[in-house]
Formats: C-alpha cells, sequence, structure tokens
C-alpha cells in the first residue's frame, strides 16, 4: 500500500469515528450520561484489563506490572496533560517549562511531610496546589507581556531554574533528594503502600475526573470564552474588550494548580524525589503529549497523555530502542493527523472538510 493510500485510510477512519462521536451527541441526556457512566465504571476497572484475553494483549506492559504504569505514568502525564491544555491549548500561550510547576508541587508536598514538617499528605495537597498557582502568578506577571518564541524561552528558563535550585539548596534536599514522604491516608480497604499500585490509581482517576468536570465548566464560561478569543487572536480580543493580560495570567494560574496537583501525587506514590525526576525532556513530552491529543481539546489532553505515557512501556520489548520506535510512532501520528488524535471541533470542521473519504483530495483541490 503507498504512502498516499495509507493516509487516505487513516484520515476515513478518523473521519468515520468523528461522525460517531457526533452521533452519540445527538441522543438524549440519558444515553450520553448512561454511555458516560459505563465508560467510567470500564476505567475504574483498567487496572484488572491485562486479566481479560483480548484486553490483556492490548495492554501488556512487557517487564513491568501494568497498575504501576497506571500510577507512575499514565495517570501523571494525563493530570499533567490537562492542566497544560489550558495553558497552551485554550490560552494560545507556549509553555516549555511546565515541568517546573510539577517539581514546586513535587517538592513543596516532600518538604512538608517529611522529617521537615511532618504533615500529613492530606494538607499539603492542597498546599502545594496554592504555592504551584502563586508560582505560576510569579512567573506570569512579569512575562505575560511577550508572546510566541520570547514566552518559550523565558518559560524554558523557568523549569531549567526550578531544577537547578533544587540540586543546590540544602534545605531542598539539592542531589540526594528528599525521602520519607508522607503517602495518602488509608481510606476503607484502599491502603497506600508500596506493594499496591491499585489505591493509588484509583485516587488518580478520582481526581481526573474532578479536574475535567472543574474545567469543563471553567470552559464554557466568560473564562474559558476569553481564553478562546484570546487563543485566535489577541489583538482582537483586545481590541473588544477582553483583558488579555488579566486572562493570561488566569491560565498560567489554573495550569500550573493543576500541575502542582499532579507533583503532589507523584511525591506521594514515590516517596522520594530528587532533582533528576524532573528534567528538560519531562517538559517536552507533556507538550507532545497536549499536540498529539489535539491542543484545545480536553479530550484530546487525555488520550494524548495516556498515550505519551504508555506507549515507551509499551515498546520495552525494544530494549535500547524503545524511545527510538516511540519516537517514530510520534512522527506517523503527526503525520496522519497533524490536527492532533481528537482536535477541538473548529479545527475537526477544518481537517473533516480537507479530508474527505469520498474525494481523499486536499480543500482546493482541482481533482
Amino acid at each position: 500500500m503507498s504512502l498516499s493510500e495509507s493516509l487516505r485510510s487513516v484520515t476515513s477512519g478518523a473521519y468515520s469515528v468523528s461522525r460517531l462521536g457526533e452521533a452519540l451527541a445527538k441522543q438524549s441526556r440519558s444515553v450520553r450520561w448512561s454511555f458516560g457512566a459505563i465508560c467510567i465504571l470500564a476505567l475504574y476497572l483498567l487496572p484488572w484489563w491485562p486479566n481479560v484475553p483480548v484486553l490483556g494483549w492490548i495492554v501488556e506492559t512487557p517487564g513491568t506490572s501494568f497498575p504501576s504504569v497506571l500510577t507512575d505514568q499514565v495517570v501523571i502525564f494525563v493530570l499533567v496533560a490537562l492542566g497544560l491544555n489550558v495553558v497552551v491549548g485554550l490560552a494560545g500561550l507556549l509553555d516549555l517549562g511546565y515541568v517546573g510547576f510539577y517539581a514546586v508541587g513535587a517538592y513543596t508536598v516532600a518538604i512538608l511531610s517529611s522529617q521537615h514538617a511532618n504533615l500529613p499528605w492530606l494538607l499539603c495537597m492542597p498546599i502545594a496546589v496554592l504555592v504551584s498557582m502563586l508560582a505560576g502568578v510569579i512567573l506570569g506577571t512579569p512575562t505575560l507581556r511577550l508572546r510566541g518564541d520570547y514566552l518559550a524561552i523565558v518559560t524554558l528558563g523557568f523549569g531549567e531554574i526550578i531544577r537547578i535550585t533544587a540540586n543546590n539548596m540544602h534545605w531542598l534536599g539539592d542531589s540526594r533528594g528528599i525521602s520519607n514522604i508522607a503517602t495518602p491516608p488509608s481510606i476503607g480497604p484502599l491502603k497506600f503502600g508500596v506493594l499496591d499500585a491499585k489505591p493509588y490509581y484509583f485516587l488518580g482517576f478520582t481526581t481526573i475526573l474532578i479536574v475535567i468536570f472543574l474545567l469543563r465548566r471553567l470552559e464554557n464560561s466568560r473564562v474559558g470564552r476569553s481564553w478562546n478569543a484570546i487563543r485566535e487572536d489577541e489583538d482582537a480580543a483586545e481590541l473588544m474588550g477582553v483583558d488579555t493580560f488579566k486572562f493570561k495570567l488566569w491560565a498560567f494560574a489554573i495550569g500550573a494548580a493543576i500541575g502542582g496537583l499532579a507533583g503532589s501525587l507523584y511525591a506521594g506514590k514515590v516517596q522520594f524525589i530528587n532533582p533528576n525526576n524532573f528534567p528538560l525532556q519531562l517538559s517536552i513530552l507533556f507538550l507532545a503529549a497536549v499536540v498529539l491529543g489535539g491542543a484545545g481539546n480536553m479530550w484530546g489532553a487525555v488520550v494524548g497523555g495516556a498515550l505519551v505515557a504508555w506507549m515507551p512501556e509499551r515498546f520495552r520489548g525494544f530494549a535500547d530502542k524503545r524511545v527510538f520506535v516511540f519516537g517514530v510512532a510520534l512522527v506517523l501520528v503527526m503525520v496522519f493527523r497533524p490536527q492532533g488524535l481528537i482536535p477541538r471541533k473548529i479545527r475537526k470542521e477544518r481537517w473533516l472538510e480537507s479530508w474527505k473519504p469520498s474525494t481523499g483530495t486536499a480543500l482546493g483541490s482541482k481533482e
């Protein structure tokens, strides 16, 4: 099969999936809610999927525990992608140092819950969210008047500053890191320890559902509409009376808060962190998750975060070449789906018009 035929096949499949989603949207509220409830229940049972014959072959991760992959990678990446999607996808701000907010949340929990203060994790978590939000405001206030590449460079520097500071400050554990971090409190049969990863998955997935609910409400509010206007044309939005600086600062603060929340969950799970846990390439992977899923679409961020976290683990069979295979897979996906796997509505409509299964030719072609 030629490359053009492969591309036509992929785009035809994407067209069909999009139409299926539109058909579901036309159903009654009870049907949509029932479908959503079934999906949520299935995702709560996700740690047991490898025990199902067909699903087990798909989700099996060679050489590692599937529940551990869910808690250490997938849940964290999905949560971070949701936060970064607010900054990059909704407000249109290019942030290359998002790992800095993730690190701020993790280190806040580590400092407050370890030998420094011995506070419980449940109390440290909201403090970490607030500190991360404050970091977003502090970074955004002087820098959000910049645009494009200049903003990207500043945020890139922020991520590195956080890592280097943690590596050189004794009270932050320097290069040795911080150990004995508190875990979430046990709730009934859910015992948070080092042997069973499932309770961490249930906690993380519940947190993701809460974040999605809050972000959906925010996206449909005046704040969300202002973000969309800024993303499409900041100058036009300002002429129409939108306080662009204020709403960009809101996006930075909310995105930073979600990143700090993800960091607090990560620190509570691994119980030990050091600066090597927050390298620059992690920021690039976070951004790749948003772009791969479809910038501006919350469900795209969820799918992109899950895939970017899961694919390297799924490719463990390739040993040292798994990173190369992962990179090739990302390139192929972006070649065939340049708008992302689940693009936002406007971009999806343009893409569907450009690649219709009936013609397989680009919009405006003379064929």
